[in-house]
């Protein structure tokens, strides 16, 4: 299952997200490091192509794809160096596949900033700051290994080091790893030394509710003097995803039922909630797709990386699968969903088979066959 580490400054509104996203109950306070260990949280994608496919084949059961969320304990200046609970926090950064970068976009005398005043963009480069060192500490260790190891004379510890020396380089510039133009092995390699700054990161400005009611009025865009529209051009600058959520108030929300819920967000004119947008925006940024099975009494959604092959797209089932994969019987959710269930598919000449070489689409059915 993917993963994202909800991220940031302490005080910004990590933990009042996390307990809106996930509808659990990690404490929430006033004060530095409330969060310490990370809170973990499954949180389905919202899918209405799955409740079509729902619709038309009625299964017993039905499982959608998720993401799972963890709270990491805020940062401060320093943490690269231990501070507060530096080691901590990027420790568990490692362990994630994205970022939600949580910064707080609201003016609140009852809520204390970390840092004296509101200023989003200081806010957003001391984490960044924090990151960046930490990846610098991790590769100049790398390179003093790398540096023993040419001894070898091994043509590959030559061909790492100078990838070694090329995103110490951008990094020492003040730009992440992510930014960095890379073949597909170099970003295998990237991946394998776990640096911060090559994750995928989501900003998430925490708005208050009328900040936020202001910015859906406004289609989503607000003027760069505004704390929000100030994050929003540099999150675009950087070519990365930005988004306003009102965090007290979907914690809020949450507290009331479906019906009300759906209520409460027409009367204020909001579409749908910040929670989905902001689970989509994630699932936008790690570029994932969904796939679908009928199996039995359950159909389910399975998430994985656009252009995953169908072997592959099997083992997200079961290794088995992928191990004794021999084709794919395919058809499209829309194709489904008109038709009802997978023998009319058959019956009217719809129903694909593919092999090993096949890019599974977004919104694919399949019936895998395999043997082992």
């Amino acid at each position: 299952m993917y993963s994202m580490g909800i991220i940031g400054l302490p005080n910004v509104g990590k933990s009042t997200l996390f307990n809106a996203l996930t509808q659990a109950a990690a404490a929430a306070a006033n004060y530095p490091f409330c969060t310490i260990e990370p809170n973990i949280g499954i949180v389905p994608i919202p899918d209405s192509r799955l409740d079509q496919v729902v619709a038309a084949v009625s299964p017993e059961k039905v499982t959608p794809a998720a993401i799972r969320f963890v709270d990491i304990a805020g940062l401060v200046r320093g943490a690269s160096r231990g501070e507060g609970l530096g080691n901590q926090f990027l420790a568990h950064v490692r362990e994630v596949d994205a970022l939600v970068h949580v910064i707080r976009c609201f003016h609140d005398d009852n809520v204390s900033h970390v840092e004296g005043d509101l200023d989003p963009l200081r806010d957003r480069d001391i984490v960044q700051t924090e990151l960046l060192l930490a990846d610098l500490q991790s590769l100049e260790k790398r390179k003093e290994r790398l540096n023993r190891y040419l001894k070898t004379g091994e043509e590959k510890y030559k061909t790492e080091l100078k990838l070694v020396d090329r995103v110490a380089k951008q990094l020492d510039q003040g730009m992440p790893a992510r930014s960095l133009e890379l073949t597909r092995e170099e970003q295998e390699r990237l991946r394998e030394w776990l640096l911060l700054t090559s994750l995928p990161v989501l900003y998430c400005a925490n708005v208050s509710s009328e900040q936020f009611a202001v910015i859906m009025e406004s289609g989503g865009t607000v003027s760069a003097d505004e704390p929000y529209g100030a994050l929003q051009a540099a999150a675009r600058r950087e070519g990365a995803s930005c988004i306003a959520i009102a965090a007290q108030l979907e914690a809020e929300l949450q507290e009331l039922d479906e019906e009300e819920r759906q209520e409460f967000l027409k009367e204020l004119g909001i579409p749908e909630s910040g929670l989905n947008r902001l689970v989509k925006a994630a699932y936008e940024q790690l570029d994932l797709i969904t796939f679908y099975t009928i199996k039995g009494p359950e159909t389910r959604a399975w998430i994985i990386p656009r252009r995953t092959k169908a072997p592959q797209a099997a083992g997200r089932i079961h290794s088995d699968m992928e191990r004794g994969f021999i084709r794919a019987e395919v058809l499209s959710a829309t194709e489904l969903i008109q038709l009802g269930s997978f023998s009319r598919a058959r019956e009217e000449g719809l129903l694909r088979s593919e092999g090993k070489e096949y890019e599974v689409q977004d919104g694919d059915v399949m019936l895998i066959r395999f043997n082992v």
